[in-house]
């Protein structure tokens, strides 16, 4: 199923954000990321836009994509909400280095499918 134009929208954002940690984070050891605050801060937050923006995509669109896990996008919300210390950075240091670069694999084909409708 190709996305619509809203789910498009949604995609886009999510990829921008995913792409913006993948930058602000590269070359960083987990300690040199730990002892950024900023930098969590600013992870964390970009976080939270690919999960409000996962959590608009159409019903449609992620039965038909059932490749990218939705549900565990959705649920990092509650990570960021109710973890600290310790835990959350390794939950979010593991979202970084494993998930992130997943996340913009699954995206790629409907980034992609967009920029060549121009």
């Amino acid at each position: 199923m190709r996305p619509d134009n809203r789910d498009s929208g949604l995609l886009w954002d999510m990829h921008n954000a995913a792409c913006e940690i993948k930058e602000l984070t590269e070359g960083l050891s987990y300690s040199q990321f730990g002892s950024q605050k900023a930098l969590r801060y600013a992870v964390e937050r970009l976080l939270m836009i690919i999960r409000e923006a996962a959590k608009r995509v159409s019903d449609d669109f992620k039965t038909s994509h059932q490749e990218i896990p939705w549900k565990a996008i959705i649920g990092q919300r509650n990570v960021l909400a109710h973890e600290y210390g310790e835990i959350i950075l390794d939950r979010i240091w593991s979202v970084i280095v494993d998930r992130i670069p997943e996340l913009l694999n699954q995206l790629e084909p409907y980034i992609q499918l967009e920029n060549d409708e121009e």
